[in-house]
């Protein structure tokens, strides 16, 4: 049974909950990130149109999450689906539901792989104060995003993307990780979210404090924690950010294409298989 973008959302905001349960009680900082910290900015919640959710951790605390929720979550309704893990080899992690799908536009590779409604988290890291060695940080990610990318089926006509997607198979991931992540880097003054939710140098990279300074604001039925510089941030994710789009003129990311919040994804992996998965942006009208 098809849900409805309102239960999708709601249903995210269950994971989101869980999500701010265990930071709380492990004492781990996380925020709010992009069209969520819009949201809850412009609309005290989701966007109207957005089938999305997504938080940001400081590598150091986003490896911690990783390793305590496993003992905090309850097993039989969320599932903790960790980056380069067995059946996730994503540069990021999700916290899914279980029983649910949320079906994106791929192909797996892998027919294990947990495809539940999801809340993104990702990690921000360390951005070395040389120019030219962020430069080469920045490129160290996308062969990192490229190659998880074509383990996990993801699907382009992009026949440049394709080129680079072949071409980084043969090479080697680790070194370029390290590099990304730059972990010697801890004092720097900036932070990345290469691996995060934008794909352009100039809207990923961030003063330290935007990522580590926080404020609590409502977001739907709660109080979640954004960026106390969130008009900085929002203003160089989005410009002027407070101006919705006018009706028509707005084309919008969809991430889901099967969403059903009553039986588990295995039940449409045949179905998937069968998809061209032509359709991926909708407008407002």
């Amino acid at each position: 049974m098809s849900a409805s973008l309102r239960e999708h959302q709601l249903a995210m905001l269950e994971l989101l909950n869980e999500i701010d349960r265990i930071c709380a009680e492990k004492g781990i900082p996380y925020m709010l990130f992009a069209g969520s910290l819009l949201g809850a900015i412009r609309h005290h919640g989701f966007i109207p149109w957005d089938d999305d959710l997504d938080v940001v951790m400081l590598r150091p605390d986003y490896e911690r999450f990783l390793r305590e929720a496993d003992g905090l979550l309850n097993a039989e309704r969320f599932f903790l689906q960790k980056e380069f893990s067995t059946h996730w080899p994503m540069f990021f992690s999700k916290l899914r539901l279980n029983g649910t799908t949320c079906i994106e536009k791929v192909h797996p590779r892998d027919p294990q792989q947990h495809q539940g409604v999801y809340v993104d988290i990702f990690p921000a890291d360390n951005l070395s104060d040389n120019r030219a060695v962020r430069r080469l940080q920045f490129f160290a990610s996308k062969i990192v995003i490229a190659k998880s990318l074509r383990k996990r089926g993801y699907l382009t006509n992009d026949p440049k993307k394709k080129l680079f997607m072949s071409a980084c198979r043969l090479v080697p991931i680790k070194p370029f990780r390290k590099l990304a992540m730059r972990r010697k880097d801890g004092n720097s003054r900036m932070l990345h979210t290469f691996f995060g939710a934008s794909s352009r140098f100039e809207k990923s990279v961030y003063p330290r404090q935007w990522l580590t300074e926080s404020e609590r604001i409502r977001f739907e039925n709660g109080l979640f924690p954004v960026s106390s510089y969130h008009d900085e941030l929002l203003t160089a994710l989005y410009g002027d950010y407070m101006t919705p789009p006018a009706q028509g003129e707005l084309k919008y990311k969809i991430h889901a294409v099967k969403v059903d919040l009553e039986n588990s994804y295995e039940k449409y992996l045949g179905w998937q298989r069968e998809q061209r998965f032509t359709e991926y942006t909708r407008s407002i009208r």
